[in-house]
């Protein structure tokens, strides 16, 4: 994904002792600073699906992740709670908020789409507080046949120490996870946040009741061959791994199952559909070692 979408190379400025200095540099430095940055400057990136048609090789979207263990106490922040509800629509009826929709795709390193790749979205409400008591704005879900993921929620609140921001994680079968955040563009906070990365930034606009909002992930996957739009489908007949463990692809697990896969124990995390690729051992997003 390019980090700014005025080109494909960054732009320098001379610095001291006619150092050049890097356009993204100055602007990480100035953010570190607390200086407020002109809004120009923090130009929203360009969406990854731009490189189809170029060839280029895109970026990886960046990690971004203050925790995932319990906030300190004297900290107010999120946790992150595995076994999330399989969902694409995040607000329930009488939420207070503005709405809104967040779309884009999940590319690998030659910028073609993933299916079934898992996103794990979780973020604050209206007044910047958590669910921590059930799963109200969270939820998980996987791409379609093209890549493609679709989330309906609110814009979330402002909370002590940090700028707006959604949290995410997402994981291509077999593959490990990447955990980052989404910001906003335009928010005052950015400028003060120590975790905002301006690579993150999604495109927002004003849309019909609420705000729409685009991004796309860029997964460290290798691809080769042609691209194709084919879903990658489980098998028909389940398979037992060897050994005789217990777990088989094609079965459907739920949250709090218990398997045995290459001698070791597992439990579920978050219910979903067995596949090849997704053993226990390759996805610690969806089995959690005993």
């Amino acid at each position: 994904m390019d980090e700014f979408p005025d080109g494909d190379h960054e732009t320098t400025t001379e610095g001291p002792g006619g150092r050049e200095i890097s356009r993204k540099t100055a602007l990480k430095a100035a953010l570190a600073a607390g200086v407020t940055v002109p809004l120009a400057m923090i130009a929203v990136p360009a969406l990854a699906r731009t490189n189809v048609t170029t060839g280029a090789v895109p970026e990886l979207t960046p990690p971004c992740d203050d925790g995932d263990e319990p906030t300190p106490p004297q900290m107010e922040g999120p946790y992150f709670k595995p076994s999330s509800p399989e969902r694409t629509n995040l607000v329930t009826p009488g939420m207070p908020g503005t709405k809104l929709s967040v779309t884009g795709y999940v590319f690998g390193l030659a910028c073609r789409p993933l299916s079934r790749v898992l996103l794990d979205f979780w973020q604050a409400d209206d007044n910047g507080a958590y669910d921590m008591a059930g799963y109200t704005l969270r939820g998980h879900q996987y791409t379609n046949a093209q890549g493609a993921f679709t989330l309906s929620t609110i814009v979330p609140g402002l909370y002590p120490g940090r700028t707006r921001h959604i949290h995410v994680k997402v994981q291509a079968p077999g593959r490990s996870i990447l955990t980052t955040q989404l910001y906003f563009p335009g928010e005052p906070r950015n400028n003060t946040d120590s975790l905002f990365d301006p690579r993150l930034l999604m495109n927002v606009r004003d849309g019909q009741g609420g705000r729409e909002a685009a991004f796309d992930f860029v997964l460290n996957v290798p691809q080769t061959g042609t691209p194709t739009t084919s879903p990658t489908t489980p098998p028909t007949t389940p398979t037992t791994p060897p050994g005789g463990d217990s777990w088989i692809a094609g079965t459907s697990y739920t949250a709090g199952a218990r398997v045995t896969y290459g001698g070791r124990a597992f439990v579920c995390l978050q219910g979903h559909l067995a596949q090849a690729g997704w053993e226990p051992p390759s996805v610690p997003a969806l089995w959690r070692a005993e």
